[in-house]
This record gives structure tokens, C-alpha cells and sequence, in this order.
């Protein structure tokens, strides 16, 4: 499977996840970084836990 393949079939899911971890940081506060760090870490494959992290970082700055 391609990277742009990938990314197609999986972008959706990565959105959802990064909007997820996001819904957590006003409940958690300060231990928030911790644990997402925690939860981006569990993610597999590497690849798709890169996505997440690209779509977290674009909606924060929203």
C-alpha cells in the first residue's frame, strides 16, 4: 500500500482521534500533556500515530 493510499484510508480515523485526545485536555489540565503523549505513543502503526499528531497540532492552533 502507498503512503497517499494510506493517508486516504485513514485520515478520517486520524481526525477523529486527534479530536478526541483534544476533548480530554479541559478535563485532565495540566496531567493532559502526559497522557496524550501516553495514548500517541500506543497508537500503531507508526504511521497512522504520525497522523494523529499532525492533525492534534492543527486543530490546537484552531
Amino acid at each position: 500500500m502507498s503512503r497517499s493510499e494510506f493517508h486516504q484510508q485513514h485520515a478520517e480515523r486520524a481526525t477523529a482521534e486527534a479530536r478526541r485526545l483534544l476533548e480530554h485536555r479541559e478535563i485532565l489540565g495540566p496531567r493532559w500533556l502526559a497522557w496524550v503523549a501516553t495514548e500517541l505513543y500506543q497508537l500503531k502503526p507508526p504511521e497512522f500515530a504520525a497522523m494523529v499528531r499532525r492533525d492534534l497540532a492543527r486543530l490546537n492552533e484552531a
